[in-house]
């Protein structure tokens, strides 16, 4: 195992009505700028009750924050936060809003020249505001760690940032939140924190035994648990499952001490970026590829993969091994009503060209747990999805 530091100071609520701990969380606290999506909170009652249990506050509210957080539209929101001189930011929806927030959080505070820096030319920064989440959508992980992913819409540019300063203080996870939800947002959850489990867990061994029995488990959870809110929307046992499972998935633990690949993440986000399709069906798309194309630096991995997530024999050829366990991975993305194909979302073939230049101008451009991802790899994983 690598020597690690690891640290998570975010205080989960987890549970029925846990959102009536809000009051004590925020009696510190008079300028809140309150974020969320699209609406869907003002239809199944969050709205209501966060309003209920704030109404000795200065609330200002910013709604409108998109699947995609858009760094034109966040803009908007740092204005605000400066004029009105917030203290504190609850964000309440899905990954987007928390992520989105995060962005928001930094930038009020932010002394350079264009936030963006931040994400562009990875400018450190030294203070954010306080931030707390109440969880709609199980998914990212965001509500319990300090990353986020934002769009440039100007630029067609989707970028990630982090800092131990962005963690929220508080997060609340009700899991009947998940019951009003589309099928669709539950799959692309499913997937979403899959993949996250994916990325810290099939690189190369480190002798991490207690990592790699719990991304082992945390992924039979997944494949069992998501199914059965699918089947069931009401099924409280398997939303909460589900629910913690993502939280857990990107919350450090996984990655203390063993390699990380995220590929797949990275070459998706640029798929959303031109072609703006959802970013659980990008993993979906890019994770067969990632894993057939690399599969023999990851050959150790893969058949702990196959043995102790899929229950496959590992006695026979292991190649075939690797191959069975890739295939029942795409088998899982498809039962959940998500394609795997870039030809199923109309992604024409002169889009991995522009992929590969898009990613060979930027700083990360050797991808993977071995840094040995180039373009021309690149090429070949989304050639094997094509």
């Amino acid at each position: 195992m690598e020597n690690f530091t690891f640290y998570n100071p975010v205080r989960i609520h987890f549970g029925k009505n846990q959102i009536i701990k809000l009051k004590d969380e925020l009696k510190n606290y008079n300028n809140i700028l309150f974020t969320y999506g699209k609406g869907s909170i003002k239809k199944n009652g969050i709205y209501e009750r966060v309003i209920d249990m704030l109404s000795d506050k200065n609330i200002i509210e910013f709604g409108g924050i998109g699947a995609n957080p858009e760094y034109e539209t966040l803009m908007k929101a740092v204005e605000i936060g400066k004029k009105e001189k917030i203290d504190f930011i609850l964000a309440v929806g899905g990954g987007s809003v928390i992520d989105g927030s995060k962005f928001i959080a930094a930038a009020i505070n932010y002394k350079g020249d264009d936030p963006w820096n931040m994400l562009s030319k990875y400018e450190k920064f030294d203070s954010a505001i306080k931030i707390g989440t109440i969880l709609t959508l199980p998914a990212t992980g965001s509500e319990m760690n300090g990353g986020a992913v934002i769009t440039r819409v100007s630029s067609k540019e989707k970028l990630a940032f982090g800092s131990h300063l962005l963690m929220p203080v508080f997060s609340i996870l009700e899991p009947e939140v998940m019951y009003s939800l589309p099928n669709t947002q539950i799959s692309n959850g499913i997937i979403d924190a899959f993949v996250h489990t994916i990325e810290q867990y099939i690189t190369y061994p480190v002798n991490a035994a207690v990592q790699d029995a719990y991304s082992a488990a945390l992924l039979k959870v997944i494949i069992n648990e998501g199914p059965k809110v699918l089947k069931n929307r009401l099924d409280y046992d398997a939303n909460a499952n589900l629910m913690w499972a993502a939280t857990m998935a990107l919350n450090g633990l996984l990655a203390a001490g063993v390699p990380e690949d995220w590929s797949t993440h990275i070459i998706g986000h640029e798929i959303t970026a031109l072609y703006g399709i959802d970013h659980a069906q990008t993993l979906a798309i890019v994770l067969p590829g990632v894993l057939s194309v690399m599969k023999e630096e990851k050959s150790e991995k893969l058949l702990h993969f196959a043995q102790n997530v899929w229950d496959i024999d590992i006695n026979n050829n292991n190649s075939t091994v690797i191959d069975m366990a890739i295939n029942k991975t795409e088998e899982f993305f498809h039962s959940l009503g998500i394609k795997t194909k870039l030809s199923d979302y109309n992604i024409p073939n002169s889009a991995i060209n522009e992929i590969c230049a898009k990613l060979e101008n930027k700083n990360f451009i050797k991808l993977g747990e071995n840094k040995n991802i180039n373009p021309e790899i690149v090429e070949k994983i989304l050639k094997y999805q094509n």
